[in-house]
């Protein structure tokens, strides 16, 4: 999130102080004097699983799937005027 605050003085000067002791950029060290100060660690890394097991088709992959669903409902609808 882009956002704009106003720093005191005295607290830019501790973020800066911070910055040069640690070498981290301004964001990082102000993200985590943040978080620090209102009681929250890092988020833990989160383990992505795969939903299914299969290859993803690769005769689909160079196809938009937003074609793909309009044949799709397009087949559908002449099956149910010819029914």
């Amino acid at each position: 999130m882009r956002t704009t605050i106003t720093i005191d003085p005295d607290t830019e000067a501790l973020l800066k102080e911070e910055t040069a002791r640690s070498g981290q950029s301004f964001k990082v060290v102000l993200n985590q004097s943040i978080r620090r100060a209102l009681g929250h660690r890092a988020r833990p890394a989160v383990a992505l699983q795969p939903l299914f097991t299969a290859a993803f088709p690769p005769a689909l992959l160079e196809t938009s799937m937003n074609r793909l669903a309009d044949a799709l409902d397009d087949e559908e609808t002449l099956r149910e005027l010819q029914a």
